[in-house]
């Protein structure tokens, strides 16, 4: 498969290379998107965020999409990863994203060897559906990983998640008040910013403690 175009922020000579792909609904350069981006790259490190398939389709040609094949997904990952690893290898390579974008790079990341995981609101189970588990892959996962977690996701929430049997290599961040984006609610007393900057900060110590 051939690999995926690349948007780029922060530093070309970095200690890690974080690569991040997007979520279900949305493409690569949402206002989330380019503030983890942004933001970790202002911390200095290098940033890469690229689209499945799909999405770069539904760019160049309008439209809606429904998202590829997981076999799609999981070989735009595996040859992302190829192309990061050519100037510093994989072992200075942090994987992950959004939603389906980081699931997809969980599911890779123990065989291509990278440095860590991240997931951004990761689907622990299908929409409304809190049987439909997708965490199976999950419990003996080796790379160490940080997971970003709203505490009210819909998709996995504070008072699931610890439930799951999650392996330890898996740290949770919970955002306070936070949705499957991290938004809290008005009453909380917290803002979206405050929860992004809260997540960006926890990516960077996690980083940096690899």
């Amino acid at each position: 498969m051939a690999a995926p175009g690349f948007i780029f922020d922060g530093p070309e000579g970095a200690a890690a290379t974080v690569a991040l792909a997007h979520g279900a609904g949305a493409p690569m350069d949402t206002p989330f998107m380019t503030a983890f981006a942004e933001g970790l790259a202002a911390r200095g490190h290098r940033v890469a965020r690229f689209e499945f398939p799909y999405m770069a389709r539904r760019r160049a040609e309008g439209g809606r999409r429904p998202p590829d094949r997981a076999k799609v997904l999981l070989e735009t990952w595996r040859a992302a990863i190829e192309v990061l690893s050519r100037s510093g290898g994989a072992e200075n390579l942090v994987i992950g994203g959004k939603s389906m974008g980081g699931r997809m790079a969980s599911m890779v990341a123990d065989e291509t060897g990278v440095k860590g995981l991240v997931c951004l609101g990761y689907p622990f189970h299908s929409p409304g559906r809190p049987e439909k588990l997708r965490t199976e892959h999950l419990l003996a996962l080796k790379t160490p990983a940080l997971i970003v977690q709203g505490e009210r996701d819909a998709l996995g929430n504070a008072a699931q998640v610890p439930g799951y049997g999650l392996a330890p290599s898996i740290a949770v961040h919970w955002l306070a008040d936070g949705d499957h984006g991290f938004k809290p609610r008005k009453a909380s007393g917290r803002t979206e910013a405050q929860n992004w900057e809260e997540a960006i900060a926890a990516i960077d110590a996690f980083i940096e403690g690899l």
